[in-house]
């Protein structure tokens, strides 16, 4: 969804123009007042905001600014701006946001699995030390075998999905 912020009397034609480019619904806001309330309510992908209105009430502008969340913001002069600039500035936005949140995903999928990887090591290694130890009954035995090729199993799955979202960033490139 595309929040589009302007008081202007070309909003309804903006407003086709953002939806018939990106396929994306577009909720009109004729106030950054009214448009502050909107972001508080829901999620925006952008926020193409009429720069005349940000020029001016600026107070206004920064709580505006200040509740955009993970929306791109697009400021655009709506007065002399033709639709074509409009479309091609809320496209990049768009695009941006998606890298964006592609590269997040990535760097967040990457902690996660350096962390679980280093608990994997310590627990095969743990498994593997107790099996050399010995003293242990046959079924205790057969319980940490079991355990040890659990957990190699586990190792062989991360590595996977590891693969995977490599690849399908490659492909996302």
């Amino acid at each position: 969804m595309i929040l589009l912020v302007t008081a202007s009397g070309k909003a309804s034609e903006c407003a086709a123009a953002v939806r018939a480019a990106t396929g994306e619904e577009i909720v009109v806001a004729e106030s950054l007042g009214q448009a502050t309330t909107l972001l508080r309510d829901g999620s925006y992908l952008a926020v193409v905001i009429d720069q005349y209105l940000l020029e001016d009430s600026p107070q206004e502008a920064e709580i505006l600014l200040s509740h955009l969340d993970a929306a791109m913001p697009v400021q655009i002069n709506l007065a002399v701006s033709g639709m074509e600039r409009l479309v091609r500035e809320v496209r990049g936005a768009i695009q941006r946001r998606r890298s964006e949140e592609g590269q997040a995903r990535h760097a967040a999928l990457g902690n996660l699995q350096s962390e679980l990887n280093g608990t994997l090591t310590a627990l095969l290694l743990s498994v593997e030390l107790a099996l050399k130890t010995g003293g242990m009954s046959a079924l205790a035995t057969e319980k940490f075998v079991c355990i040890h090729e659990l957990v190699k199993k586990l190792r062989k799955q991360l590595e996977s999905a590891d693969a995977m979202a490599e690849s399908e960033l490659l492909v996302g490139r």
